[in-house]
């Protein structure tokens, strides 16, 4: 009775290690195909539902919002996505929350901009581009500026600066500073910069100058760099905040002086063709501008079609 009773706890331990054997072998075999495929699919499958298949926009209007809503039409894995339009704060506001709680969340970006010097992010690839090329941002004065204003018109008309500089701006006002002592202190660290955009002028007696621009960050950081500039020559500044559509019509009808603001070809397109015809281009102040769709360095996605559709 004894031997049996032995042989029968050595004969269940046995069967308890084997199934114990078989359970370990199957948890690795999954973990060894999701590393593979199985993690990878699922991850990228669960990032639409988390997000409740939603992009995070800016201003409605703008030319990277209008591109994000094309690419829910020309992209079929995009289908059931909507762009969810706030303002460039919003957006960022948003981003900033997800990538503290490492949350998957796709924005529409555009470089030059903080968030890649604050952030670990990168732009999805768009096969199909939707979102086009590089980007210039351009200055457009109201047409009658070079004779009425002619100082103000040649600053504006040599206003040039690098992404890298305007990032240097725009990280600061994001660490505390006012967009007006950022500006200043750019300035005062850049001075051969400014004397090539003051060169050949004369300096004023209060002459005043409006300058208008549409809420973004970059914006507001180019916008407030040229009137310090433009105060330091005697000029009376002026700077309004719009909306994309009003920031160019204001210029084209004559009510503000001119913009350091313009995203083209792709950003601004549709308002740049409705105004052309009654504002100056002055060219380029940057030069390699982006938009797209952004998300963090932790998500495993690098293109648009890696998104899974709505279900």
């Amino acid at each position: 009775m004894f031997n049996w009773k032995r042989f029968g706890m050595v004969a269940g331990l046995s069967l308890t290690l084997v199934a114990a054997g078989c359970g370990s072998s199957d948890e690795e075999g999954t973990d060894t195909s999701g590393d593979s495929n199985g993690d990878e699919a699922s991850s990228e499958m669960n990032y639409g539902e988390e997000m409740d298949y939603e992009i995070t926009g800016i201003e409605a209007g703008a030319g990277v919002v209008s591109s994000a809503e094309k690419a829910t039409e020309e992209y079929e894995n995009l289908n059931g996505w909507e762009v969810a339009t706030s303002s460039s704060g919003a957006m960022a506001t948003a981003l900033g929350e997800a990538i503290e709680n490492e949350e998957p969340i796709v924005v529409t970006g555009w470089t030059p901009h903080w968030k890649f010097a604050k952030y670990d992010l990168k732009y999805l690839e768009d096969p199909k581009e939707v979102f086009g090329g590089e980007e210039q941002i351009k200055t457009m004065v109201r047409k009658g500026l070079k004779d009425e204003k002619p100082n103000a018109y040649k600053i504006l008309d040599q206003f040039n600066w690098e992404a890298a500089d305007m990032e240097e701006v725009m990280l600061e006002i994001t660490d505390g500073a006012s967009p007006e002592e950022a500006a200043k202190n750019w300035i005062s660290n850049n001075q051969d910069k400014v004397d090539a955009w003051t060169e050949g002028t004369e300096e004023v007696d209060g002459t005043e100058v409006e300058l208008v621009l549409v809420n973004w960050d970059s914006e507001i950081a180019s916008t407030n760099v040229v009137a310090e500039v433009m105060k330091e020559q005697g000029f009376d500044v002026t700077i309004t905040p719009l909306d994309n559509g009003p920031m160019w019509e204001s210029v084209a009808a004559g009510e503000a002086d001119g913009m350091v603001a313009a995203w083209l070809p792709g950003t601004h397109g549709d308002q740049y063709e409705q105004n052309k015809d009654n504002l100056e281009d002055l060219g380029a102040n940057l030069e390699g501008a982006k938009i797209g769709l952004v998300v963090p360095e932790y998500m495993d996605v690098d293109s648009i079609e890696d998104l899974e559709a709505a279900e």
